[in-house]
């Protein structure tokens, strides 16, 4: 019985959740501004490397900024 309940539970749930992709989902992709080429990096203090970092030298890289600052 506990199991009939959790494939009942699971089958409403997949189709609930259909339904609202369905109709919240935009029919088409919005575009982005193409704002052209990234500026080159010019920051004067870097952490944990050896040298500046450039843009050529990441390309191809996956990159994680995390930018803060002093408050």
């Amino acid at each position: 019985m506990k199991y009939k309940f959790m494939i009942l539970l699971i089958s409403i749930s997949l189709a609930a959740c259909s339904v609202l992709l369905k109709d919240g989902a935009p029919s088409t992709r919005s575009e982005l501004e193409n704002l052209g080429p990234a500026p080159e990096l010019s920051n004067t203090t870097w952490i944990n490397v050896d040298h500046p970092l450039r843009l050529a030298d990441l390309r191809g890289k996956v990159v994680l900024l995390d930018m803060w600052t002093f408050g």
